[in-house]
């Protein structure tokens, strides 16, 4: 049988999956790091950005982190799960944010913490992998191999460094049909330490184009040229900023692993310890983000993850401590990131794949359910609800009915934050929400 042919996108997912490298780059453009003129070029040319997506995997339950506390339905539906007028920090209209995001509150305070109420898509799916591949693929209707990122930069240019994914693997999110997004690990983790396969990396690279080598052979080599460019620039930055993390490095210099490596498991943030404190996944991902946009690299959009938002048992603790991480790790990264010259156009926005059901179930949790509020965050950021609640009063089969379709949010992000027509990349027009 002959092989299906291999595309540029997938030959680097492979690589990814074996290992090979500590940082993967798709795209073309060639530029020296060394001198800080492309950085400030680049992101001197947008309006704003660069653009940081947190996804929150599992269904996080929108109820209890914007509360109703002033709806009747709600505590009649949640019980003890629910929280209490006294117990919350109140933001108007009857609602008011988790006792744990103190960060965010903050910002709301502040003028620059947006949240979107009622988010979600026609006829919703109660699957994680599928309602978490709608919100990455931006399609609704019809199962797609692209994310909207992925289709933005198959759109907008070939640079590998447009848009990092910090994380082991590659998000669907992250994936076009012609590039995708360099994926950068947040632990200590480099290109392989033996001199061998850097060289076989280093040598591909330089094969000169039409050479013979047919149209995989042309992709191999600018996936090698890829890697090599991002794997420079990257090592470069984080040489150049110093971690905020508590005994936590990150290397990418071809040399192996170094550093202390992610921060033991368990260990919680002490209050006043800086964003990335040890125990938080989320906030050592933002603090090599953080290093990486204070540095000058010229990436537009970043994408990070927190997951255990599944939370059909024993919610109540579980979804505090989330909430906790979420909070420190966003309004930290936000403060250290703000004051900076490269930094202070940052906008962070955070999604996930549904919110929980209205009423607590009988394990003392919440089940799959429907809309939910996401967080936009930024000195960019006009502060203030946007969308409609949804109805307690008027649900479908016990879920709440979504008010804002979640393409509005990434039709705003692309286009009034970063500066291009988001139509391609959403397959259609959304309207834009006026929040920056």
């Amino acid at each position: 049988m002959t092989p299906a042919p291999m595309s540029r996108r997938r030959f680097l997912t492979v690589l990814a999956g074996t290992g090979a490298a500590g940082a993967l780059g798709v795209g073309m453009a060639r530029h020296g790091f060394g001198s800080p003129t492309p950085a400030v070029r680049r992101t001197g040319t947008t309006p704003g950005g660069p653009l940081v997506l947190v996804a929150l995997y599992g269904g996080n339950d929108g109820l209890n982190t914007v509360v109703p506390y002033e709806d009747s339905h709600y505590l009649a539906a949640r019980g003890t799960l629910g929280y209490g007028a006294h117990e919350v920090l109140p933001v108007g209209d009857g609602l008011g944010l988790h006792p744990n995001l103190k960060g965010l509150k903050g910002l709301w305070d502040a003028g620059h913490l947006a949240i979107v109420r009622g988010v979600g898509y026609p006829d919703p799916v109660l699957s994680h992998f599928r309602s978490m591949a709608i919100w990455q693929s931006a399609s609704p209707a019809a199962e797609v191999s692209t994310g909207w990122v992925g289709r933005w930069m198959d759109a907008t240019g070939s640079d590998p460094l447009r848009a990092v994914s910090v994380g082991p693997t590659l998000p669907l999110l992250a994936s076009g049909d012609k590039t995708a997004a360099a994926a950068v690990p947040a632990g200590p983790v480099g290109l392989p330490a033996g001199p061998g396969l850097k060289a076989a990396f280093a040598a591909m690279s330089r094969a000169p184009a039409g050479a013979g080598l047919g149209p995989l052979g042309a992709r191999v080599v600018q996936s090698g040229s890829d890697l090599l460019e991002v794997q420079a620039v990257v090592s470069e930055a984080l040489a150049a900023e110093p971690s905020t993390s508590l005994g936590n490095t990150n290397s990418l210099d071809g040399g192996g692993t170094t550093g202390a490596g992610a921060p033991p498991s368990g260990s919680s943030k002490p209050p006043g310890a800086p964003a990335s404190a040890a125990g938080n996944p989320l906030a050592t991902q933002l603090d090599l983000v953080g290093r990486l946009i204070k540095a000058g690299v010229p990436t537009r959009i970043y994408m990070v993850s927190l997951g255990g938002f599944d939370t059909h048992s024993a919610e109540k603790d579980t979804h505090a401590h989330l909430l906790s991480q979420l909070d420190q790790a966003v309004a930290g990264f936000l403060s250290d990131v703000g004051t900076h010259q490269h930094g202070r156009g940052t906008v962070v926005a955070t999604f996930s794949e549904f919110g929980r059901r209205v009423a607590a179930n009988a394990s003392a949790g919440t089940d799959h359910g429907t809309a939910a509020p996401l967080f936009v965050a930024g000195q960019p950021v006009k502060g203030g609800f946007y969308g409609e609640q949804p109805s307690l009063a008027a649900l479908d089969e016990g879920n709440l009915e979504f008010t804002t379709d979640f393409r509005s949010v990434y039709a705003t992000l692309l286009g009034p934050l970063l500066g291009y027509d988001p139509d391609a990349a959403l397959s259609g027009r959304f309207p834009t929400l006026p929040l920056v």
